[in-house]
């Protein structure tokens, strides 16, 4: 295998080991389910296509992707629509 590429590889396990390197500002996502969804974040504004959305400004998509991709949002992207404190109560008094 060509130097080049072997260095670039390696590199590239490197940066996955630290995703808080990168800052995603775009992004369509396709949540596949039996209706499947579109979820879009654009800057720190996430929508998304279902119904639940429409009424609460979040949704459980939303939630998902925001806990996935935490480390590579802004701080507003991760804590969008102020759901999160409601969200961290719920799950400890369970």
């Amino acid at each position: 295998m060509h130097s080049d590429l072997i260095n670039k590889i390696e590199k590239a396990r490197r940066y996955a080991a630290e995703p808080e390197r990168f800052q995603v500002q775009q992004l369509d996502v396709q949540f596949r389910e039996a209706n499947d969804h579109v979820v879009r974040l654009d800057g720190e504004r996430w929508t998304c296509d279902c119904h639940f959305f429409h009424s609460w400004h979040t949704c459980s998509h939303v939630m998902a992707l925001q806990r996935i991709l935490a480390p590579m949002l802004t701080s507003e992207a991760r804590h969008a629509n102020g759901f999160d404190e409601l969200v961290s109560e719920e799950v400890a008094l369970v």
